[in-house]
């Protein structure tokens, strides 16, 4: 299986605000004092407009999907958390920690993926909500596709038992970690210290504190070819840990961040340009108030297309 796609779904935005929900936990998250909610709506408008086109300008496949003005999603920005497109034709549902994130599994969504790509079933993993037991799609896991290999720093939004559960029905092999900020405060989300491309990974390796769990996490990634480039908490902290490998016209892309793009080192750079092209996208307003990047905008479709009659 090949470990990207060049076909997406974005999710455009009716009510993005700062979530209180989901700042108990995401220190990623600052609001933005002294602007309307009517100004930063028309920035985060313009930034998500901008990104869509410059991966369509890249030749990806995206399929934007317009937010429901009601019940107001704060977070609707985000798919990748709440849902996951599998090449055999298996889409998973995930429990999200905060009551309002919830609101954004829209089945009408799937219905609608439907005339396009083949979708055989329906994994539903949103019941573990009523337990208090929470798995947030690629951002809680990143996936190494083609060795079958899923990675998971366990935080509150992460649980152990579920991410083991999950990789085994799709036939992965569970690798996590815990992985901690300058602070000491587990990290929210894996891929926001973690990327796993093709040819290399992309890991803030200071924030797994554990000698024994790091060098497991270390071992995997030579063992399966991967060129890693460890990047600091100040670049993690950039997003630079949150981005994501798409397939393109030609070289495969490294979609981004600018924030993310500028906090790397020339080095680093170079490292990356030998498997990939960067393309880096300014999306400043969504990165403070949400809290994510680029990678957490993107839900990654590998779902079987209809074959032509």
């Amino acid at each position: 299986m090949m470990q990207s796609t060049n076909s997406i779904l974005l999710i455009r935005p009716s009510n993005f605000i700062f979530n209180t929900e989901t700042a108990a936990n995401n220190a990623f998250q600052n609001n933005i004092e002294g602007e309307t909610q009517i100004a930063i709506h028309a920035k985060v408008l313009q930034e998500f407009n901008r990104l869509e086109e410059v991966l369509i300008a890249k030749g990806i496949q995206v399929t934007t999907i317009n937010d429901s003005p009601t019940p107001i999603k704060p977070d609707a920005i985000f798919p990748n958390n709440w849902i996951s497109f599998h090449t055999d034709g298996t889409v998973i549902l995930y429990p999200m920690f905060a009551a309002n994130r919830r609101l954004e599994r829209r089945l009408d969504i799937i219905e609608l993926l439907k005339s396009t790509f083949t979708i055989t079933k329906v994994i539903d993993l949103s019941t573990f909500e009523k337990q208090g037991i929470f798995l947030e799609g690629t951002g809680s896991m990143i996936f190494d596709h083609e060795n079958k290999i899923a990675y998971a720093c366990l935080s509150p939004r992460t649980d152990k038992g579920l991410f083991m559960k999950c990789s085994n029905m799709i036939g992965y092999k569970p690798i996590y970690f815990t992985a901690c900020d300058e602070q000491g405060k587990e990290i929210y989300h894996t891929n926001v210290m973690m990327c796993v491309a093709q040819k290399f990974a992309v890991i803030c390796l200071d924030a797994i504190l554990d000698i024994t769990e790091k060098k497991l996490v270390k071992d995997s990634l030579t063992n399966t070819g991967h060129c890693i480039i460890d990047i600091n908490f100040a670049q993690m902290n950039s997003f630079a840990g949150n981005m994501l490998e798409l397939k393109g016209t030609g070289k495969p892309i490294i979609a981004m961040s600018l924030t993310a793009c500028n906090s790397l080192t020339k080095l680093q750079k170079v490292t990356i340009e030998e498997y990939a092209e960067l393309l880096p996208i300014a999306i400043p307003t969504i990165e403070t108030i949400g809290g994510g990047s680029v990678r957490c905008m993107i839900a990654e479709i590998f779902l079987p297309l209809h074959m032509a009659d």
